[in-house]
């Protein structure tokens, strides 16, 4: 299975954004997907186990829990993929940035917008 595969279905995704703020029992991922989704546990299950096998997550015991976090390492592949069309979106994110600016600066040298020494205590 591909990474975009694996990243295709809206469920594993939610997964991996929930993990992305940390370590987090099985239980705890369940609980929250199940609600969300209107999936049942061992449905949840079925989407750690591929996450698990496909290397997108690492999972430890603690005790009964079971710990899962995020692994990088398909995630950097998947960047590292998608730099080849970073271009077509980062030049337009740049002029828009240089635009802001410049009319930040316009504003402040008519005198309608503090300078940010003032806004900023």
């Amino acid at each position: 299975m591909h990474a975009f595969d694996v990243l295709g279905d809206p469920v594993r995704r939610r997964i991996l954004e929930l993990l992305a703020a940390g370590e987090q029992p099985a239980g705890a991922l369940g609980e929250t997907v199940r609600r969300e989704f209107g999936i049942s546990q061992p449905a949840v299950s079925q989407h750690l186990k591929v996450l698990r096998e496909h290397g997108f997550t690492t999972v430890r015991a603690e005790g009964t829990r079971r710990l899962y976090a995020v692994d990088p390492g398909p995630l950097r592949e998947i960047d590292a993929w998608l730099a080849g069309f970073r271009r077509f979106w980062a030049p337009p994110l740049a002029a828009l940035a240089t635009e802001l600016a410049r009319g930040r600066r316009e504003r402040r040298l008519r005198g309608n917008e503090p300078d940010d020494e003032r806004t900023n205590p």
